[in-house]
């Protein structure tokens, strides 16, 4: 049993994700030089105004198209104007070696009622690209409000609707997005899905903190991604990851407000979720509703197993560290279920700060499909004005150094579902590639925030 522990751990301790892995990478493009061998495609020239109301669809549309088509090109949205686009999809292969440049402002339209009924989820969508670079200091700026306003989460007697993410990413490969703010947007602001090597850099992303699901950076279906000094505050969660993700890392991470950083919510309406091989290095979590996050819900199946949040600093977070397999994110009361999706292989280390919550860390597993092989490393949860605690159900697992508020609930290695070694860790972790991939295969479902 104690050799079991050695080898899970080890694993735990040890695995990394390459952040330059499958990546292509460039040169930042000289495109203002003349030696730079850059074509430059500057939206201006196919008529685009800028004046934040006239409608510059078209003109984007067709700027795109002559990029997308030119080897080397840079697609150009110049500074010092607001660009008014309606919901348009951005779809690849295009040349080698394309750069988005964005230095200026895209504005969405501000009128729910006034959406494309074409394409209710979907403002800027790029699709199907390999070895791009967004980059810039521009703002993407979803104007939001409206849509906020009419949530059934702001008023309960409005209808649940689902609402436009501002920036997706979808079926691409090699990309990189750096320097961008991406900022009020009508729901999420920046989903990658079914992607791998995808690497974001210096993002902003900002929303009011009472802004109805508009998570901050939320992973679907992607493989290889890394973000990395990022500032994220929102009105839910900063990073979400969900189903058939694996080898996502986290680094310099400055999240609040928000829900936290959250793995799920996995296994609504009985679903098959899975994810994999998650860091969490650096972090700084500030008035959030939840710290480090695993949620799903009852009747899932699938597994979540192979993650390490480390290094992380907690300033008057409720809910610091937090699994719930009971999470219930519904107007209607959500009936007790046996199946559930499976989490094991969790380690929390050099986690510290301040909590707003009694349970500094809650284990809340399920009875049938309990949580196992916790490990906390060197915790130390403090709160101003009280004492905290651990709150366990039917989680295993086990702490070395310091570990406050002292974690005895999780229960001892004493049962066969717990019994798991270096080799079979190594082994899932072959198989889990080959589950996601079918898995993101298979969906063809759209992009949903599950949380309504």
């Amino acid at each position: 049993m104690v050799y079991n522990d050695i080898g899970m751990l080890h694993e735990l301790e040890s695995f990394e994700i390459d952040e330059e892995n499958d990546v292509e990478l460039f040169d930042t493009p000289s495109w203002t030089s003349e030696r730079g061998g850059k074509v430059l495609v500057n939206v201006d020239s196919f008529g685009a105004v800028g004046d934040g109301v006239s409608d510059d669809t078209q003109a984007f549309v067709k700027a795109w198209e002559t990029a997308c088509g030119t080897p080397k090109s840079v697609f150009f949205v110049p500074p010092g104007h607001r660009y008014l686009v309606n919901a348009t999809k951005f779809k690849g292969p295009c040349e080698n070696k394309l750069v988005i440049q964005i230095d200026g402002t895209i504005v969405a339209p501000d009128e729910p009622n006034d959406w494309d009924p074409d394409l209710p989820r979907v403002w800027l969508e790029f699709s199907k690209l390999n070895g791009v670079l967004f980059q810039g200091n521009g703002v993407i700026d979803g104007s939001g409000r409206n849509w906020w306003e009419s949530s059934c989460k702001k008023n309960k007697s409005n209808p649940c609707r689902g609402a436009p993410t501002a920036l997706t990413i979808d079926s691409s490969s090699s990309v990189r997005v750096r320097g961008l703010t991406i900022q009020n947007s009508q729901q999420m602001h920046f989903v990658i899905s079914k992607s791998a090597s995808v690497r974001v850099s210096e993002v902003l992303v900002s929303a009011p903190e009472d802004s109805p699901n508009t998570d901050g950076i939320h992973i679907t279906g992607s493989t290889n991604v890394v973000l990395q000094d990022c500032k994220i505050g929102t009105g839910d969660d900063c990073i979400s990851i969900v189903n058939a993700s694996s080898g996502i890392k986290m680094k310099r991470i400055y999240c609040g407000p928000g829900h936290g950083v959250s793995i799920g919510s996995l296994g609504k309406d009985n679903s098959i979720g899975i994810v994999t091989k998650v860091v969490l290095d650096t972090a700084l979590l500030k008035e959030t509703t939840n710290g480090l996050r695993i949620k799903t819900w009852q009747g899932g199946n699938g597994y979540v197993r192979g993650i390490r949040f480390e290094n992380v600093r907690m300033e008057d977070v409720a809910n610091p560290i937090i699994i719930d397999q009971f999470y219930c994110d519904s107007p209607k009361v959500c009936s007790n279920q046996t199946s559930a999706v499976k989490i094991s292989d969790i380690m929390y280390r050099n986690v510290t700060g301040t909590t707003k919550s009694a349970n500094a860390m809650k284990f809340a597993c399920s009875d049938t499909v309990p949580c196992s092989n916790i490990v906390l490393s060197n915790i130390n949860l403090e709160k101003k004005d009280g004492t905290v605690e651990t709150y366990c159900n039917a989680a295993q697992g086990f702490g070395y150094g310091i570990v406050h508020p002292s974690a005895e609930c999780l229960t001892s290695q004493d049962r066969d579902y717990c019994r798991v070694g270096l080799t079979d860790i190594a082994q899932d972790y072959v198989t889990d590639q080959t589950k996601i991939t079918q898995l993101a295969e298979s969906s063809s479902e759209a992009i949903v925030h599950t949380e309504l």
